[in-house]
């Protein structure tokens, strides 16, 4: 069984605003910078003629290329012990209507849907223990934060292996996105 999962890769220069923010906080186990990505769908455990098939499906999900910027900080959950620290994404209505369409695509498959509501982020870093104070002043400090706008013009299936010291994630496919700017007034371009 390989543990899947849907996301969009982050710019380089990205990424690298984001490791350069990851401090201040005691407790934090800082995500490295080959695991920044944005999770459009975490699929779970699937065997190989799964994976085979959710290669196929996704393959032939049409969507427009768009622009995405990141913006704002906080924490999961809202109430009770703090486990992850995030960078948030700014409103995208084509974002949001690609975690859809990817989110529908796997749940057709027969992968169970997603039990919490979808909350577009970034995770910076998991928590244990780490002061209260501490992450309340790390996410004040960057409420303001936004990130360049820059092309999403793909989305990756990867794959997961745990490890003691952290998850390895291995790129399985990735799925192109069609030009953005010439598809702008075609509403009814997603195929899921």
């Amino acid at each position: 069984m390989i543990r899947t999962f849907i996301a969009i890769d982050l710019p380089e220069d990205v990424r690298d605003e984001l490791l350069g923010m990851q401090h201040g906080v005691p407790g934090a186990r800082w995500v490295d910078d080959d695991q920044l990505h944005l999770t459009l769908r975490f699929v779970g455990d699937v065997d190989g003629a799964a994976l085979r098939d959710l290669m196929g499906a996704l393959s032939r999900v049409e969507a427009d290329a768009f622009e995405l910027t990141l913006g704002g900080a906080g924490f999961f959950p809202p109430r009770g012990p703090q486990r992850v620290l995030w960078i948030g994404v700014e409103r995208s209505a084509p974002l949001d209507a690609l975690q859809r369409t990817v989110s529908g695509v796997a749940t057709r498959l027969g992968h169970a849907p997603d039990r919490k509501k979808w909350a577009p982020h970034v995770t910076l870093a998991r928590l244990d223990g780490a002061p209260s104070n501490r992450v309340a002043r790390f996410v004040a400090e960057r409420a303001l934060y936004r990130s360049r706008t820059f092309a999403v013009d793909a989305f990756h299936l990867y794959s997961s292996q745990l490890h003691p010291k952290g998850a390895i994630y291995t790129l399985e496919e990735s799925f192109p996105l069609v030009g953005g700017a010439a598809f702008e007034d075609d509403a009814d371009h997603w195929d899921d």
